[in-house]
């Protein structure tokens, strides 16, 4: 399993595993729109990072992230936005040399911590998190408003 970062010649695979993150969410499985993705990843002041997990060929997860300031004090955290494998590729390793990958992203950057939400009603996703050694937080509530 390699880690690699995403390149602008990732973009189209990129496209296809969002559509497929979609659908896993119980959303239609539209990829998305390669215009966005090189403005929000490739361009001057990118949105977020991703790193993908190729076996061999074939690229079977994506992690995306990006920094947020402050975490503790002054430190910065490395924020795991999505975390992705393809069900064909999923319990084969990836998610979790995925997670080792962004542990290092984040001690290169100096960050202080990783941190992410994880849907309550994904068990199989709490059990890996868990299985890592993370510990739920309580004392946030998550919102969100549309623009």
């Amino acid at each position: 399993m390699l880690i690699e970062q995403a390149t602008e010649a990732d973009v189209d695979v990129i496209s296809e595993m969002l559509g497929e993150i979609e659908a896993y969410y119980g959303g239609e499985p539209v990829p998305g729109d390669p215009a966005q993705i090189r403005t929000a990843l490739f361009s001057d002041r990118p949105a977020a990072t991703v790193l993908l997990a190729r076996d061999g060929e074939q690229v079977v997860g994506l992690a995306s992230y990006t920094f947020l300031w402050p975490a503790a004090g002054a430190d910065t955290s490395l924020y795991l936005k999505e975390l992705f494998v393809r069900e064909t590729a999923r319990r084969r390793g990836a998610a979790g040399a995925l997670m080792r990958a962004l542990q290092a992203a984040a001690g290169k950057a100096g960050c202080s911590r990783v941190e992410w939400t994880a849907d309550r009603d994904n068990p199989a996703a709490l059990a890996f998190y868990e299985a890592l050694g993370a510990v739920p937080r309580d004392g946030k509530v998550f919102y969100r408003v549309e623009s």
